[in-house]
């Protein structure tokens, strides 16, 4: 089984160069790399031009079009029977294409998706910002897990498909806004089968801090509005709980403002949340400053996702704005 490793890039040449790293320690060297430059200012070939006599890799630099289209620009140059695409801010254990092929052999599976977490050497920041995403106490806890709500959707930060998946769908028609999960939901409705690998574990990196972090989930609510508008079956309730939670802080302040009685029951409410996931990341990451920060982390993340969610619900679906 050969696999084509696909990694769109756009102004991150340092990441790049970690997650080149960790792919040359890869137990399994059937694959080739395909890295595609979107237009970027600060581009990596240099970088990826000093992996060349460790890996079979490739560059390609073409003009900016977002990272679903340069992905299909990756798919149409990729020689192998499995794209597997990673975002660059990734590092991959030295088990993972081992892992797949396994699975793979073991399942017949036309694409596929794995859990992230979070390494040992990532900041308290980035720690803190991996457990809201994949915390069962937030909307994380949807990612990459085997108790997922309703059909599984692969995200394009890890995820797999066939030759065959790609000459069928033809790749994404979207490239931002969701564009990994209207790719999925549409490969579910051409009759392949899709399904989590749970030992095709990615470290993944996300934001270096809040205020990115706010702006990427921001975008990622924004994001769930869009694909409402090509699949309005795949709006779920779950969808509405950032937004319900970020309108839930903005009554509990008013309440607490007017001195009203409902204050006190939203108080209790709220130091119950904040508890629970003090304690939950405290188990999970073995650190108290990790699980302060995971409370920090999980309000930008539901709050920033309400806001965008709300934001375009109001304006595509009430004023009936594209």
């Amino acid at each position: 089984m050969f696999f084509s490793i696909i990694i769109p890039l756009y102004n991150r040449p340092q990441e790049i160069d970690e997650l080149l790293h960790t792919l040359t320690q890869q137990a399994y060297k059937h694959f080739e790399v395909l890295v595609v430059e979107d237009g970027s200012q600060l581009d990596a070939r240099e970088i990826v031009e000093s992996y060349r006599d460790k890996l079979d890799i490739r560059y390609f630099f073409k003009e900016n079009e977002g990272q679903g289209f340069t992905r299909n620009f990756a798919f149409k140059h990729a020689k192998g029977d499995y794209f597997v695409m990673f975002d660059s801010d990734c590092l991959i254990p030295i088990d993972y294409l081992e892992n797949v092929k396994k699975y793979l052999e073991e399942h017949q599976l036309d694409a596929y998706g794995g859990p992230d977490a979070a390494h040992e050497s990532f900041t308290p920041v980035q720690k803190a910002i991996s457990y809201a995403m994949t915390s069962v106490f937030t909307t994380g806890g949807i990612r990459g897990n085997k108790k997922h709500i309703g059909q599984f959707h692969p995200r394009s930060f890890n995820m797999g498909i066939s030759r065959q998946v790609w000459e069928k769908s033809g790749g994404f028609i979207l490239t931002r806004l969701g564009e990994d999960i209207e790719f999925s939901i549409r490969i579910h409705s051409l009759g392949f089968k899709i399904g989590l690998i749970p030992d095709a574990v990615v470290f993944h990196k996300r934001r270096t801090n809040f205020r990115q972090f706010f702006k990427q989930l921001h975008f990622f609510g924004r994001a769930r509005i869009n694909i409402y508008k090509h699949f309005p079956t795949e709006l779920k309730l779950v969808h509405f709980f950032p937004a319900l939670f970020t309108l839930f802080l903005l009554f509990s302040l008013v309440f607490n403002l007017i001195q009203s009685p409902m204050a006190g029951w939203c108080n209790v409410l709220l130091a119950l949340y904040i508890l629970l996931i003090f304690f939950h990341s405290w188990t999970v990451n073995s650190s108290a400053k990790v699980a302060f920060l995971s409370i920090l982390a999980v309000f930008v993340q539901l709050t920033a996702y309400g806001l965008g969610f709300m934001q375009d619900f109001w304006k595509r679906l009430i004023l009936k704005q594209e």
